[in-house]
């Protein structure tokens, strides 16, 4: 199984206390380009995660190549973005998914704040609605336990 989220954080507290537990993910993928660019981000990053659980990073373009190696049956993986427009990179390069957690957005100038932890720029906007097009499900939670509640029209 893959959990694909968009979260501009990437890894951080709520992944691991919360996430990792509701998908019992044994592999994260952190699919972006500065990062995959950055061995100081990647080893930052890589403390926080359990050693139970192993962690890859790779840009938005060499994600589809990593895939194999994470989904053959050896538990669930999260797949993390940072943005809305990185998520459809991937699937318009062929990355396949049913779903798209859309966990933490921050606010800035221009942007519409649609839940307490995201916030759209009309592009975003645009990038859900083409997802939704596309028949992938948007899933707006900060942690498991948050009830859906944001109605994304």
């Amino acid at each position: 199984m893959m959990w694909v989220r968009i979260d501009n954080r990437l890894v951080h507290g709520q992944i691991i206390e919360t996430w990792l537990p509701y998908t019992h993910a044994k592999h994260i993928i952190v699919a972006n380009d500065a990062v995959a660019r950055d061995d100081l981000q990647q080893q930052i990053m890589s403390l926080a995660i359990p050693q139970s659980v192993s962690c890859s990073f790779c840009s938005v373009d060499d994600l589809n190549e990593m895939i194999p190696a994470f989904t053959n049956g050896n538990g669930s993986t999260i797949i993390l973005f940072s943005s809305c427009a990185d998520v459809r990179r991937a699937l318009d390069s062929g990355f396949i998914f049913s779903s798209v957690n859309i966990g933490n957005i921050h606010y800035g100038p221009g942007k519409k704040q649609i839940s307490p932890s995201v916030a759209l720029s009309s592009d975003d906007e645009s990038c859900l609605h083409y997802f939704r097009g596309q028949g992938i499900e948007l899933d707006f939670r900060c942690v498991p336990n948050d009830p859906v509640q944001v109605r994304f029209s």
